[in-house]
This record gives C-alpha cells, sequence and structure tokens, in this order.
C-alpha cells in the first residue's frame, strides 16, 4: 500500500504536539504551504483591519456552517493564536432540533464539550420506549445500571418486550458476526454498502417479528429510512456504534433547543475570543488561485470572504447547489459525485393540548403507522425546562422520510398526528389540541442508502485548503450523528492547523474500545479473510 493510499484516511486520536512539530499528518491535498504565494502578498488579503497591528500572520479562516460540524471547528481554531475565524451562519437554525433530542451514552466529545463550556443541557439517563400501530412494544431501561451482560446478551435481556417472543430476540444473535466482519475499513463499507439492510437481516436468519418489530423501525428513527432503502454498511456502523457496550444505548435529553442550551453559549463564547459570525451568508461560489491551487475567497453573493483556509460544513443539499453554481468545485471529480447522493425530507410538529396527558416515557420512537416513513414523539414537559410547571401537554413529533406529509395542509397534519398518537396511548383521545408549530424542512437529512459509500467524500479534498466535515462525510472515528458532526469539525480544524503550520492539534476521544470478545472475535475474523484472500480465485468470484 502506498503512503498516499493511507493518507486518505484521516486520524481519529490526535494529541497535542511538542516541539519540534512533525511533518504533516492529516492529507492537504498535493502541495505544502511552501508553494503558496508569497507571504507579504498574503499579509494584505488576510488580517482584518480590526485584527492584530503587529507582524505576526494572521490565517485567516473561514468555516461555512454553524451546526455541529461548523461550531467544532470554529472553536477549535479561535482558541489557537494566529487565526481569524469567520463563521457563515448558512444553516436553518430550526433543524437544529428535529430528531435529535437524544445524546447517546458514546458521545464522548460531546460531553467532553459541555463540561469545558461548564453548561449543564441535558436531563438524566432515561428510558425510551418504542411503539407501532398494535401499541407499546418495547421499553428501554437505563442500562448502565443493570448487571452488566456480554454484548448484545445485556441489550436483548434486559430490554422489556411486550409483543416479541424471547424465541425471535434470540434470532438476532448471529447478526453479531456481520457487526464483527464490519470494522468500519474502507474495504467493510464497500462489501456491505451494496446491500440493502434488510437483505442484511434475511441474510442472517433474523425472525420476520424480530424484524418487523424491532430492526426495521430502529432503522426508520436511526437513517430515517425504510430497511429497505438503508445500506447495510450503514446499518452495521450504527448498530456497531450504539451496540457496542450494554450502556452504549442509554441516552440524556436536551433540556431546551440545542440552539439555546448549548449552540448559543457555545457562540457567546467564541465571540468572546475573537470569532465572528455572519448572519444569513448564503455562499455562491468559492474563487480560486491559479497559481498556488488553493481557494482564495468565499463568495456570497456581491460579498466575498478572503481565506487562508476553508471549511465547508454543509449538508448534502446545501452542497449541491453549490456545487451545480460553482465555476470552481464543478471542475473537480470529488464533488460533482456528491450530485449521485440523496436526501430526506423532515416534519416536524409541535402540538400544545389543552389537559395534561400521562405520558409514560418522554422519548419514543414509531413505526408501523404507514410503511413509508418512520416518526418519533417527545414529552416536553418532561424534558425542556420552560415546560416543566405546565398545565397543559406540550410535545414535539418529527417524522423521517416525510414526503407525502409535507405537501398536505397544517390541518391535515395535525389530524394525523393526533390519531397516530391516540395508537399509542389512549389518553390522547380526550385531548384537544390549543395551538400548533409546524415545521417543513425538504432535503435536510443524510439518505444512506444502498451504494451511496462511493459517492460519499473524504475530509480533505483535491484544494490543498479545503476541508469537509459533517454527518455524511468518510471518516474512520466511528461515530454516528451529532457527535459524527462534531467530530469531524475538530478533524478539519486539525486539517487546517496542519496545513497553516500554525497552532497545537485538537484531542479527538476515539470511540471506547470493543469488549474483550469482540476484539478476539475481530482479530480471528481479520486473520481469517486474510488467508482467504490468498487462496487463488478469491477474487474471481462475485463477493
Amino acid at each position: 500500500m502506498s503512503l498516499a493510499s493511507c493518507w486518505r484516511f484521516p486520524l481519529t486520536l490526535v494529541l497535542v504536539p511538542t516541539t519540534p512539530r512533525f511533518n504533516h499528518r492529516y492529507p492537504t491535498g498535493s502541495s505544502s504551504r511552501r508553494s503558496r504565494a508569497p507571504a507579504q502578498a498574503q499579509l494584505e488579503l488576510t488580517v482584518p483591519e480590526d485584527g492584530p497591528k503587529d507582524d505576526k500572520k494572521v490565517n485567516k479562516v473561514v468555516v461555512v456552517g454553524s451546526g455541529w460540524a461548523g461550531l467544532g471547528a470554529a472553536h477549535h481554531l479561535c482558541n489557537q493564536q494566529g487565526f481569524d475565524v469567520t463563521v457563515l451562519e448558512t444553516t436553518d437554525t430550526g433543524l437544529d432540533d428535529v430528531g435529535v433530542h437524544g445524546y447517546w451514552y458514546p458521545y464522548r466529545n460531546i460531553f467532553s464539550l459541555v463540561d469545558e463550556l461548564e453548561i449543564k443541557p441535558f436531563t438524566n439517563w432515561t428510558k425510551f420506549a418504542q411503539y407501532s400501530a398494535e401499541g407499546l412494544e418495547v421499553e428501554f431501561p437505563v442500562f448502565q445500571g443493570l448487571p452488566q451482560l456480554p454484548t448484545p446478551l445485556g441489550t436483548l435481556y434486559h430490554s422489556q418486550f411486550v409483543q416479541l417472543p424471547l424465541v425471535d430476540r434470540l434470532t438476532a444473535l448471529p447478526l453479531t458476526a456481520a457487526v464483527i466482519d464490519f470494522d468500519n475499513t474502507d474495504t467493510a463499507w464497500r462489501k456491505y454498502d451494496s446491500i440493502t439492510a434488510r437483505e442484511l437481516f434475511k441474510q442472517f436468519g433474523c425472525s420476520e417479528k424480530l424484524y418487523q418489530k424491532v430492526l426495521a423501525p430502529l432503522l426508520q428513527v436511526g437513517l430515517f429510512a425504510p430497511a429497505e432503502q438503508c445500506s447495510a454498511a450503514a446499518t452495521l456502523g450504527l448498530l456497531s456504534y450504539i451496540l457496542a457496550h450494554q450502556k452504549d444505548f442509554d441516552l440524556v435529553l436536551c433540556r431546551g433547543t440545542t440552539r439555546e442550551k448549548i449552540f448559543k453559549p457555545w457562540i457567546e463564547s467564541m465571540t468572546t475570543k475573537g470569532c465572528k459570525f455572519e448572519k444569513g451568508a448564503r455562499v455562491t461560489d468559492l474563487l480560486l488561485n491559479e497559481e498556488t491551487g488553493c481557494i482564495s475567497e468565499v463568495v456570497c453573493g456581491k460579498e466575498m470572504f478572503s481565506a487562508d483556509a476553508v471549511v465547508l460544513a454543509v449538508g448534502i443539499s446545501t452542497l449541491q447547489k453549490l456545487v451545480e453554481n460553482s465555476a470552481v468545485l464543478c471542475t473537480r471529480e470529488e464533488f460533482i459525485k456528491v450530485s449521485n447522493l440523496d436526501t430526506i425530507d423532515v416534519l416536524s410538529v409541535k402540538l400544545w393540548l389543552d389537559r395534561k396527558v400521562n405520558i409514560p416515557n418522554a422519548s419514543n420512537a414509531c413505526s408501523g403507522f404507514d410503511n413509508s416513513f418512520g416518526w418519533s414523539f417527545f414529552d416536553l414537559n418532561a424534558i425542556h425546562d420552560d415546560h416543566k410547571d405546565g398545565t397543559e401537554t406540550v410535545l414535539q413529533a418529527d417524522f423521517y422520510r416525510a414526503n407525502e406529509l409535507l405537501v398536505l395542509t397544517d390541518k391535515q397534519i395535525v389530524a394525523k398526528v393526533t390519531s397516530y398518537l391516540s395508537n399509542c396511548i389512549k389518553d390522547f383521545e380526550n385531548a384537544t389540541v390549543k395551538n400548533k408549530e409546524l415545521g417543513r424542512f425538504p432535503k435536510s437529512s443524510t439518505h444512506f442508502f444502498p451504494g451511496s459509500y462511493k459517492y460519499m467524500i473524504r475530509g480533505s479534498t483535491s484544494f490543498p485548503n479545503l476541508f469537509m466535515t459533517g454527518d455524511w462525510i468518510i471518516t474512520r472515528h466511528g461515530s454516528w450523528s451529532q457527535e459524527k458532526s462534531y467530530v469531524t469539525g475538530l478533524e478539519a480544524a486539525n486539517r487546517t492547523v496542519d496545513y497553516l503550520e500554525e497552532g497545537s492539534f485538537a484531542k479527538i476521544i476515539p470511540v471506547e474500545e470493543d469488549e474483550p470478545h469482540i476484539q478476539t472475535l475481530r482479530s480471528l475474523n481479520r486473520s481469517f479473510n486474510d488467508i482467504k484472500a490468498q487462496l487463488p480465485l478469491s477474487s474471481y468470484f462475485l463477493q
């Protein structure tokens, strides 16, 4: 394997370097800092008028996007000397709290961040439930407080299944072989990405009841699509992350909106350190320095932001529009391929009811009401500080792959939601909707469809100073959802530090190691695969 091919995979655990500094650890494209324009010419472009007046070079970094990924990159860089950071807030802030109320036990980097910010945005560890059109299917306890069993036995044993017999639960065990075989490498992704999650479950002998009542609903709210439309690789990646240890299935909830409880104090902290935020800045193009091959400016209509490095922290649909309109990005194959990726429509419905309804669990996942979408609902009286002492019920229901719901009127949507809620909890039948708030978010979430992996982009690009972040890019860290977004933001910050040869690297907490029996089985599996690859005609037959 060549050094260049090794560089395609970003580091996930980076320790703060000591002097003397090592050579580049992160891929930076084809050229080093030495190939850039003369320092004096760069100085005139990158030092802001209100910035430092000394002779030290200030590196201007533009971060496009203000979600978990963008703020993660900006947070680390604005804590370093020698950086002038500007965040272009292009994200629809209403999406910050759609379907992301839960923060799982493995979100170690996010939990470390809130400790650093000295804020307390989360509830205690909480139970949650799963419903179908037939009613309650399973309640998940707080696993870390129960006797610890080897994975996956603890999750199967301690979960309180209402309608699923033990014999059906046991058919999940053979699926462990696929989880062991999937080690988050490029080879593993390419092997499993070509088949659907449903084919995977069928191949490993899962029962029909286990599939219908547990596995398919889990994917509809975890990957936002039916199992027959989900990549088996993405499915195994998700299962490996949230089921690697018994306690990994535990979650906390945000005690208000993410923007209010986390992003607002976070942004305020960064602002005091000199980070600038430009609201409503819609990026229309990037300008290229032909001499260096680097991005020199970010264009927002008639306004331009000069940059020594650029971090793109946007979703798939936003990037697709940018590539379509950019004379620079549309020249690179990696960005053209992004046009093959797909997204999912999301609908958020917040309801105020005229009476208190007894909702047993604050967080609830649902499926089976309509096979085309999954949904979840949250008891905001039990979660949000603002609704703790209210005399009315306040809840939020989020629908994923909600294409057919977005075209309905608000009245039609509310009627459907109240009907679905009554199927889950009968007490909803006696309540009347007093107020409503709907949010329609077309093309807002990532669709990990079969075959999508080959179109996804990596953190480093063919532009030496342009770096990608988000929950949809390729990374070897192993995390998912908000944690993955935040981690890729830190990885982009590290690539920026490495490229500009300024500052120190962010420490990224790795995913917790597998339990000993899983490590042993993975090692044996790798050895078996290595031996099999050396056999004659091993690559002749379709894998």
